[in-house]
């Protein structure tokens, strides 16, 4: 009489656990791409809402924000307190409440309100970065990171003594508007995202003011800075170009290296004078802020006339330079 087999044999089982572990294997890239998709696009509406808040305060004062607001009737001060872009758009980003219970005439470090603040739209969701809070040692709000930057232009950022500004759309005590953007609104950055906690040097050289053209001439000049910061892009109220700015120096993600403390650092900035740090008396600032994010192979940027695209790391850099700068009259041919 034949038995009916009641249980699969051991080779069988192992068979279809190899058959669920290659379904497993096949199908877990295409959920994960599917998600860095939905992450893609929400980094790109955030840049949107950001372009249209920044298109409303324009609408509202008839200018764009400056910056940061420096006082230089003084020759010694400490780090610039002045509020950035950031915080001057709240109120167009649905944050009303929160820009009604800050002073912009004060400094950021003593206003409790923003204490633990995240701002959803200041945060791309495919940077691990944004969810690790700055926690000062002087009592100052714990603040979260923003991974996008306005633009200052290429390479020179502010020079105290002479009050001239960098090319850029946003500059210290610089309210632009849309005449000011002679290169035209759709040919010229507005804002563009960055790394949360990128390493930079500081308050020290530049070697060259020329602007770098080679990996090896921005190390050398990162190389030139004098207080090492592992920080960048985690102080989202304040005007400072390596905390809420970048600049057009060097390509979207590139590689930057820098060795300390036995360390190497393969993606660093440069920002030569905090600008607002003695006042008048303070250095000119040099600035090598570099737009970089999490996507592959890109980053996703915001015009001056509220378009949102994608830059590739591979993008022409006279074009990208082109892009920076918005009076450069340069002309923009193609697709970048």
């Amino acid at each position: 009489m034949n038995q009916r087999r009641s249980a699969f044999t051991l080779v069988e089982l192992l068979v279809v656990i190899a058959i669920i572990g290659v379904l497993v294997g096949l199908l877990l890239p295409a959920v994960q791409a599917a998600r860095e998709a939905a992450r893609r696009m929400q980094c790109g509406n955030n840049l949107k809402q950001i372009g249209l808040a920044c298109h409303n305060y324009q609408s509202a004062y008839k200018r764009f924000p400056p910056s940061a607001i420096v006082d230089l009737s003084v020759n010694s001060t400490g780090n610039n307190g002045s509020w950035g872009v950031h915080g001057r758009i709240l109120p167009f980003l649905e944050q009303g409440n929160v820009y009604e219970n800050v002073d912009l005439s004060l400094g950021w470090d003593n206003q409790d309100v923003i204490h633990e603040l995240k701002i959803p739209v200041y945060a791309c969701p495919s940077d691990p970065g944004t969810d690790q809070e700055r926690v000062f040692s002087d009592n100052r709000p714990t603040l979260y990171p923003t991974t996008y930057g306005f633009n200052f232009g290429r390479w020179f950022v502010f020079d105290p003594t002479t009050r001239k500004a960098g090319d850029g759309m946003f500059a210290p005590n610089q309210f632009y508007d849309f005449r000011d953007c002679l290169d035209g609104s759709s040919n010229t950055l507005l804002t563009g995202e960055v790394k949360a906690w990128t390493p930079y040097q500081r308050n020290g050289g530049p070697s060259t003011t020329t602007m770098p053209v080679t990996q090896v001439d921005a190390e050398a000049i990162v190389a030139s800075g004098a207080q090492f910061k592992n920080t960048g892009h985690t102080e989202w109220p304040d005007g400072r170009v390596h905390h809420t700015g970048f600049t057009v120096a060097m390509p979207p993600n590139s590689a930057v290296h820098y060795e300390t403390g036995g360390q190497l650092y393969e993606e660093m900035d440069f920002n030569s004078w905090q600008e607002g740090k003695n006042g008048q008396s303070g250095s000119p600032t040099y600035a090598i802020i570099t737009s970089r994010s999490h996507h592959i192979g890109m980053v996703h940027v915001a015009r001056v006339d509220g378009s949102v695209t994608s830059i590739t790391d591979s993008v022409n850099r006279e074009i990208w330079h082109a892009l920076g700068t918005r009076a450069g009259r340069e002309v923009i041919d193609g697709d970048y």
